[in-house]
């Protein structure tokens, strides 16, 4: 029964076909495209607390990317000008002032900060260490923007050029804006304004050194313990170290006398900042050494110090530590993929209920893979950071020219090979891993807060219990406050409530049954104030201050510090986990690779932006590319993913569209560049693989004997690359595959034009060249077509042949051009070889062509050692024309070109036998004599060539009987010739083909037969077992009526070949008898009524004459066999052949001097030598005459079907015929 469905339900089906996934199976070699990631926030920024309070620094960083925007223009508008100039200034001045007071603002802010944790009072006060972080942070705040504030030369130039217009209009003209733009000019043109204000201001309280020390000291601890997660925050500690011992060091404080009293450690600094350089802000670096070396006690001290002097440290020589790179990314691979196996690709990641353990795996998994990424990112930072601050030249890279800009000495000429392929190598696994982890985000935030919650409520609920017992029963009120403040802020009980009958909430022991306590478990992390509450007072309880005589510290069991100890360091890294996603961001941000900002000042204005070869995403592309490093080339889609790292950052920091439109535009034309080679190297790897497959195995062995290699192209891996088809870039999917198919199709028609237009430019002889480049290319396209949807290599060919519309193309067109213009008129024939080969003599100019166009390598058979490899092969084709010449002639031309060029080569000879030729001969008949009888054999053979020679004297010695006359045969005889060979090739093609079609047409050979065995029982045997590979009869029971028919006429067309029954060269002859209709040819009727015997008025005896002056080695030489053809052809057309052998001077000759034997000099004429070139000629006449009438008797046959006989009377005696 037919199923009824509603248009609704047939539309809401369509509407679930957008919810099936319709994977294409694309290798993942790039990484996860942050335009349409979104991250979770679950930061609450303090907004949730109540009772807490605490003092949070508050800052802004602020890059603005300025550039000057006035130039000085002599005009005499000048008003409207410096109007305009303070309209678009404005805004900028003002958020310069805003930053001025800002500067201002958090310097005294960050000063009574530490005024009031510097009072006597408060210098024993418990100070958490997330506050102390804060206060660094605060400092690295300063010497950040002071950094930026001493970079920016255009802001002061803009501040000028405002000030000046401004003044002009009088838009300042009340003293507090006079004195504002004065501070504003002060504050933009003395460097280092903000550090300087800062340490002035410092000085002046009292211990501030004290607490600077703390804030150095918890950031060596935290650095030696790699207490941090990014690659910022690391920097951020080595900056405040550096930053906080120069404001420590100074007028009031020595921080040389602090190392001296313990209070710091310079000993473990100064290990520290063996690592020179840190990324500062953007493309900004800064060297540590230099807080070092600008402090006030340096130079007294300059001897500890081991980190001011010059030297590499290994840390930025990145090839050294791939080997331990690889080794990590190798095992957490390992350990990631087995996860991700059972956890994403089974499905069963979120369904399932884990244990505690399982959970904690994942948890800590999720950890070292992000500490992982953040440690490779770090080092990818700190080598770029440290080849910026120290470019190369022309001493140090013979390959950096004396001219080169300094941002082109510090990236495009500053990185070996090696060190390029170790960037992009770790770049590929930085990027490679965020996918993987990007792929179990869900798994891995389940897992982390389980264990997180897991973690806290175990820790709140059961292990805080015994010392809450023991401060209950010892009555230690402020810590039984600080532990119930724990308990209460993060506890969540099973009963939603406290148990109120807890014995360690008075004291005492538990009973002996144990106090059971169920801690629940859920996927719920804590509030970041719920995690910031509970870390701070964990840390109060074990801080070595606490504001009063005895720390709370004391008043705990040594197993219970050491807990709270370990618990508090590993919760430190709960925050960055909670918010997985934007770690894993950050963790994987290299966006700072593009940013310059920083040299783009430093050209003052000479460049408004740097060329792609300076910018080190295209840098590590381009090296990959120009290389061809197999086991680089999957890793080319992984360098631009820069570009989504600082798009993303140029929009969501900065902030700046401007910023992102220079980054789109140098993407446009990176992807550009990237999409042009690397189809160009696709292309090339795939004509120099087939160039190789077809190179003669036998001619490689022999080259290989001679000590001559021809390689195989390297495999390379570009089949990855060309599956992928939605490569994402800057928020958009580009099909990769798409494009380089685009690029491909179009070099593969440049590779079938250049090589028609390499046949064109050159004789016929180049034809066999052709075929092979042809095929090379088709064997490409076949190559290319399993990754690539390219056209059919036959339409191609036909494109690019011409031959689409037109009913032959280049390739007949230049054949037949060959032929008329250089093969008729040049070429001899030897029928011993059958090969035409060129004349010695030639009688015409050889024709002018159009040299090749000089093209790459891979255009042609695919690479400079193939391209020799194939030209010495086929120069061994060049010096003649022969049967491999007419088969290559017959495949590419195909029915229809050998059609044209036959009927054209008719009207050549047409237009030679009915013009040039027959006014000769025309002529030549009149000086012929009107009767030559064959002398007697009693003259002997010496009186007979004396008699010859006298009686065709005027034929002999005609003038342009070996020029005019036996060129235009030679023509003739070669035309003749040249489709006789072009039969024989075809019909081998033929047979060839009906062989190979034969077992799918049901033609079988015959079998054979024993004694005793049937043909019949045999043959149907072999029928029954060829019978699947009949196609017709198959197509027939299987087939549409469409492919029915094209498989009928497929297989008639098959069967009917020329080769089967059939000649082209009878129809030649025929046509070229129809040309000979003239009279002159066959001459008057014969008086006698029978035939013309002793009279010279026929062809054959004129033929005769110009025979006997044919005779000699240089009309071998200048004219071939061919000149022959072309009389015995005639004669033959004519119906002259017997007489011809009847009554030819030269054959009688022959016939006497046999008899005689003489041999005699008669008129410088050897006689025996002739005798032996006119048997020679003798032999070759038969020979052709024999060929031309195997083809003409099956014409006389067809036509003529009565014999003509012609009766005589009998004669009659003399005495009767009186009477009569």
């Amino acid at each position: 029964m037919t199923t009824h469905v509603t248009l609704e339900d047939a539309l809401s089906n369509v509407d679930l076909l957008e919810e099936l996934p319709l994977p294409d199976q694309q290798p993942c070699i790039e990484p996860p495209p942050s335009s349409i990631m979104y991250q979770a926030n679950f930061d609450t920024n303090f907004e949730d607390r109540n009772a807490f309070v605490t003092g949070i620094a508050r800052y802004i960083e602020q890059a603005t990317v300025h550039s000057s925007m006035v130039k000085c223009n002599e005009q005499p508008n000048r008003v409207e000008i410096y109007e305009k100039t303070v309209e678009v200034l404005e805004p900028e001045v003002t958020k310069l002032m805003k930053f001025m007071y800002f500067q201002r603002k958090a310097i005294e802010r960050f000063c009574s900060e530490v005024k009031r944790l510097c009072h006597a009072e408060r210098r024993k006060d418990f100070v958490s260490e997330a506050y102390l972080l804060t206060l660094g942070k605060f400092i690295n705040m300063f010497a950040v923007l002071d950094e930026l504030k001493n970079m920016k030369c255009s802001v002061k130039n803009d501040h000028s050029a405002y000030k000046r217009a401004a003044q002009f209009l009088r838009k300042m003209a009340d003293p507090q804006s006079i004195q504002e733009s004065q501070n504003l000019s002060m504050f933009l043109a003395n460097h280092n304004r903000i550090t300087q204000c800062l340490h002035q201001q410092l000085e002046v309280i009292p211990g501030y050194e004290e607490l600077l020390a703390d804030i150095v000291n918890i950031s060596v601890d935290y650095y030696e313990n790699k207490m941090y997660l990014t690659p910022s925050e690391k920097h951020m500690l080595l900056k405040v170290m550096g930053f906080g011992l120069y404001l420590m060091d100074g007028n009031v404080s020595n921080i040389y006398k602090l190392d001296a009293k313990k209070r710091i450690n310079l000993s473990k600094i100064d290990k520290f900042f063996k690592l020179q350089v840190v990324p500062l802000f953007g493309d900004m670096q800064i060297e540590l050494s230099r807080y070092i070396e600008t402090s006030a006690h340096y130079e007294e001290n300059k001897s500890k110090w081991t980190c001011t002097q010059s030297s590499v440290s290994p840390q930025y020589n990145l090839c050294e530590q791939m080997v331990q790179i690889r080794e990590d990314h190798i095992r957490f691979i390992s350990e990631l993929a087995r996860y991700s196996n059972s956890e994403v690709v089974t499905g069963s990641g979120l369904d399932s209920q884990k244990s505690d353990e399982e959970y904690r795996e994942l948890f800590d998994l999720a950890l070292r893979g992000l500490q992982l990424l953040s440690k490779w990112s770090t080092h990818v930072m700190e080598v770029y950071s440290w080849k910026l601050v120290h470019p190369t030249d022309k001493f140090c890279n013979k390959d950096c020219p004396g001219t080169a800009e300094e941002y082109e000495r510090a990236t495009r000429y500053n990185y070996t090979s090696e060190e390029k392929f170790a960037l992009v190598e770790v770049i590929a696994m930085i990027k490679g891993l965020q996918v993987l982890m990007g792929r179990m985000e869900s798994v891995f935030n389940q897992a982390i807060r389980n264990t997180i919650y897991a973690a806290l409520q175990d820790f709140a609920q059961m292990t805080l219990r015994e010392p809450l017992r023991q401060a209950v029963r010892k009555k230690k009120n402020v810590l039984i406050s600080v532990l119930q403040a724990i308990r209460k802020t993060i506890c969540d009980w099973e009963g939603a409530r406290e148990p109120p009958n807890d014995p360690c909430l008075r004291g005492e022991k538990d009973p002996k049954g144990g106090f059971d306590i169920k801690v629940p478990r859920r996927a719920v992390g804590p509030s970041s104030t719920q995690l910031y509450m509970v870390r701070t007072m964990l840390e109060s309880l074990i801080a070595d201050k606490s504001g009063s005589k005895k720390t709370l510290r004391s008043s705990l069991d040594g197993p219970i510090v050491l807990a709270i100890e370990d618990f508090h360091k590993h919760s430190f890294f709960f925050t960055h986990l909670l918010n997985f996603s934007e770690a894993l961001q950050h963790c994987c941000d290299l966006s700072q690779l593009w940013f310059r900002e920083f040299f783009l000042e430093l050209t003052m204005g000479r460049r408004i932006q740097f060329p792609i070869e300076m910018s080190m995403p295209w840098i590590l592309t381009d090296h990959i590319l120009e290389t061809k490093e197999p086991s680089m080339m999957e890793y080319v889609l992984y360098p631009l993913d820069l570009y989504n790292d600082s798009g993303y950052y140029a929009l969501t920091k900065f902030k700046k569209q401007f910023l992102y439109d220079e980054i789109e535009a140098e993407v446009n034309l990176c992807f550009d560049q990237f999409v042009y080679k690397l189809a160009d190297q696709i292309f090339a790897y795939y004509k120099a693989m087939a160039g190789s497959v077809l190179l003669d195995k036998r001619f490689r062995a022999e080259c290989k004997n001679y000590g001559v290699i021809i390689p195989y192209p390297p495999s390379n891996r570009y089949e990855t690359l060309l599956k992928q088809r939605h490569v994402q870039l800057l928020g958009r999917s580009i099909d990769l595959n798409r494009l380089i198919t685009q690029r491909i199709s179009a070099a593969m028609y440049k590779s079938l034009d250049q090589a028609i237009s390499r046949f064109e430019s050159e004789d016929l002889t180049s034809i066999v060249e052709l075929e092979w480049l042809l095929e090379i290319n088709r064997l490409t396209h076949r190559l290319l077509s399993k990754h690539l949807t390219l056209d059919s290599f036959d339409a191609m060919f036909r494109e690019a042949n011409h031959n689409v519309s037109a009913p032959y193309g280049r390739i007949t067109l230049h054949v037949f051009w060959e032929l008329n213009f250089d093969f008729l008129p040049n070429y001899c024939y030897n029928g011993s070889t059958n090969r035409f080969v060129r004349t010695a003599i030639p009688f015409t100019q050889e024709p002018q062509r159009d040299k090749p166009a000089n093209v790459q390598p891979y255009y042609l058979y695919g690479s400079k050692p193939l391209n020799i490899a194939y030209s010495h092969i086929y120069s061994s084709y060049r010096n003649f024309v022969g049967p491999p010449h007419f088969k290559t002639i017959c495949r590419l031309l195909g029915y229809q070109g050998i059609a044209v060029v036959m009927e054209e080569l008719l009207k050549i000879v047409k237009s030679l036998l009915q013009g040039t030729i027959l006014q000769y001969v025309k002529t030549l008949i009149e000086v012929m004599p009107k009767i030559c009888r064959l002398p007697r054999h009693e003259y002997g053979s010496p009186g007979i060539l004396e008699f010859f020679h006298h009686q065709l004297k005027d034929i002999i010695e005609y003038a342009e009987l070996k020029t005019d006359v036996f060129q235009s045969l030679r023509e003739v005889g070669n035309a003749i010739l040249f489709c006789l060979l072009i039969e024989q090739a075809l019909s081998q093609e033929e047979v060839c083909d009906l062989l190979h079609a034969a077992p799918f047409q049901n033609i079988l050979p015959r079998v054979y037969i024993k004694e005793g065995e049937r043909l019949e029982v045999r043959m149907k045997r072999l029928e029954a077992k060829y019978a699947p590979l009949h196609l017709v009869p198959l197509i027939e029971r299987l087939g549409t009526p469409q492919q029915i028919a094209i498989a009928r006429e497929g297989d008639l067309l098959t069967k009917e070949r020329l080769c089967c029954g059939l000649s082209m060269f009878e129809v030649i002859l025929t046509r070229i008898r129809s040309f000979l209709q003239d009279a002159v040819w066959r001459g008057p009727p014969p008086t006698n009524g029978v035939m013309h015997v002793d009279e010279c008025m026929e062809f054959h005896r004129l033929w005769s004459a110009m025979h006997a002056r044919v005779h000699g080695r240089v009309s071998v030489q200048c004219f071939g066999d061919g000149l022959n053809w072309a009389g015995c052809s005639i004669i033959v057309l004519l119906g002259q052949q017997r007489r011809f052998d009847l009554f030819d001077f030269c054959y009688h000759l022959l016939k006497v001097q046999r008899q005689d034997g003489k041999d005699e000099i008669i008129k410088n004429v050897p006689l025996k030598k002739m005798a032996d070139r006119i048997r020679k000629y003798q032999i070759l006449n038969n020979e052709i005459f024999a060929i031309l009438n195997k083809y003409m008797k099956a014409v006389e046959t067809d036509s003529s079907t009565v014999e003509h006989v012609r009766c005589f009377q009998p004669p009659i005696h003399q005495s009767l015929a009186t009477t009569c």
